[in-house]
């Protein structure tokens, strides 16, 4: 099915081509507007895009898909299906948690399994699983539709959703602290918790609201789209483009023009671009000192942005290697023995000691990403982001070494002698090759004073025009929450163009009638 659309005479221009930046466009077409992105890279997806190296095809960022439903209903609202155009394989076990004492847990969204996972850890903590699961089940249905609606001044706080929502946040509490009236052994307290780690936060620091993200785990599914995450963004923008949308990559935005606090024009080293509208994907606090005048910006100041505080970074390595690793999960989770040590260095801007280590072995489950009887490896170390003050370039070396030889010894595999190709990423990558303020990669911290309205809101509130997606703004870090933003971005603009925001079906019919 194709949606009609009419030439509407309104000029959108969308900054950077990441997930959020995508289906800002393909929902800004759908509402009839002319759209362009205008993506620095030479390659579309931003941190969700990919790279091909000697054959291997790895993920640059998310190796996680979780809740298909939001981009589902992007899909549908353009008159396209989500699950035509990207192969979705739904992982169980979702990752296995092995922890340094020789503990594990193969994380599973059926609750009699779950149960007998934890139950080898701690019997009587065990008993309390199926009533957190139902817990943070009503509590995601609760704060949902906080999550789908924009944050424009203090006044959204006092709206009725907020007061019913309001007793499940326990506000007070960190999400390690509510884990505690469930679970007392820390192991299983991790294994609901290390979670918080996809929004680039300490679980013992992060709100408790956040123990929802492992309610989206538990509840909905990990799934690997085929070809790796890239592959959402790929299909986004191949619609996109068949619906008239003009992308146009290695073409960084330098400015925007503005008459008075208003926003006219995008000018790139290429051209011009005239624009009602500017909706900006890019990391927030690198691109807004670098495309909008200091001087405009009342309260996102150069001053005050440098005054926020900001996520973790990651130390990547991607190994392409010659055999299989049959016997490792798809997903594992490696975590440190002194977890909470692990969080401190990670805070003071350091290279943990002995780190926690995430690794994908995603070919177990997709053969396209390697040569026959070969592997991608996809190995993630959560770090102190540029604040620490680490030189990367000198550390990196060693702690290539450091990573690799702990990973050996976690996973019984020998590694090194059988990479084939291999990159690196470090934080100071991040930041310059990516634009990512302090190689932050997960953007601004989500701690109480930068969420809702105190996060940069979907209608920048420092200029006219301007509308912003992606893990800086509300509601936060992760692919589903990204989505969500363009969402609210792309009503918002519709509405202020006077045009009519494309319709957001309820797509569990569809997707039971699919399966």
């Amino acid at each position: 099915m194709n949606v009609s659309r009419m030439k509407t005479g309104r000029n959108v221009v969308v900054v950077g081509a990441g997930p959020g930046g995508l289906a800002s466009a393909l929902l800004m077409r759908a509402a009839g507007a002319n759209v362009t992105v205008l993506e620095r890279s030479d390659r579309v997806g931003g941190r969700t895009g990919a790279f091909t190296q000697d054959g291997y095809t790895f993920d640059y960022g998310p190796t996680f898909y979780l809740y298909p439903e939001v981009l589902r209903q992007i899909f549908a609202a353009c008159g396209r299906s989500l699950d035509e155009e990207v192969e979705l394989i739904q992982l169980d076990p979702m990752y296995r948690l092995q922890f340094d004492d020789g503990a594990t847990v193969n994380a599973t969204a059926d609750p009699e399994r779950l149960i007998a996972e934890i139950a080898r850890i701690d019997a009587e903590d065990a008993k309390n699983v199926r009533k957190y699961l139902n817990e943070n089940a009503r509590k995601f249905d609760a704060f949902k539709p906080i999550l789908q609606r924009p944050f424009l001044s203090a006044a959204d706080l006092m709206k009725p959703d907020m007061a019913r929502a309001l007793p499940l946040f326990r506000p007070w509490s960190t999400v390690d602290q509510d884990l505690r009236r469930w679970f007392r052994h820390p192991d299983v307290r991790l294994a609901f918790t290390f979670q918080s780690k996809y929004l680039g936060m300490s679980p013992f620091k992060c709100p408790s609201l956040f123990t929802i993200v492992a309610h989206v785990e538990y509840g909905f599914g990990v799934f690997h789209p085929k070809g790796g995450c890239n592959a959402i963004t790929a299909a986004m923008a191949r619609v996109a483009r068949e619906q008239g949308v003009d992308i146009r990559v290695s073409e960084p935005v330098e400015e925007l023009e503005f008459e008075g606090r208003r926003a006219t024009a995008a000018r790139t080293a290429q051209g011009r671009y005239e624009a009602d509208a500017v909706v900006v994907n890019g990391d927030f606090a690198a691109t807004m000192q670098k495309i909008i005048p200091d001087r405009l910006r009342r309260r996102w100041t150069d001053k005050k942005i440098e005054s926020k505080q900001y996520s973790c970074s990651t130390f990547m390595m991607y190994l392409g290697i010659e055999g299989r690793f049959d016997d490792m999960h798809h997903h594992t989770i490696y975590l440190s023995d002194d977890y909470q040590k692990n969080i401190r260095e990670i805070d003071a801007g350091q290279a943990p000691e002995e780190p926690t280590i995430y690794v994908q072995n995603a070919s177990v489950t997709d053969p396209t990403l390697a040569p026959e009887g070969h592997s991608t490896l996809y190995v993630l170390v959560p770090v102190g982001n540029l604040s620490g003050g680490v030189d990367w370039e000198q550390l990196a070396p060693m702690y290539r070494e450091k990573v690799l030889k702990r990973l050996e010894k976690l996973c019984g595999h020998d590694i090194r002698s059988r990479i084939r190709t291999e990159r690196m990423i470090t934080p100071a990558d991040w930041a310059e090759q990516m634009s990512i303020y302090r190689g932050a990669t997960f953007n601004l911290a989500h701690n109480l004073g930068q969420m809702l309205h105190w996060r940069p809101r979907n209608r920048f509130e420092d200029v006219d025009g301007v509308y912003l997606t992606g893990g800086g703004t509300h509601p936060g870090s992760g692919l589903p929450t990204i989505f969500e933003s363009a969402k609210i971005a792309s009503t918002l603009a519709a509405q202020d163009l006077g045009l009519a925001a494309p319709a957001m079906p309820d797509v569990s019919e569809m997707q039971e009638a699919a399966e």
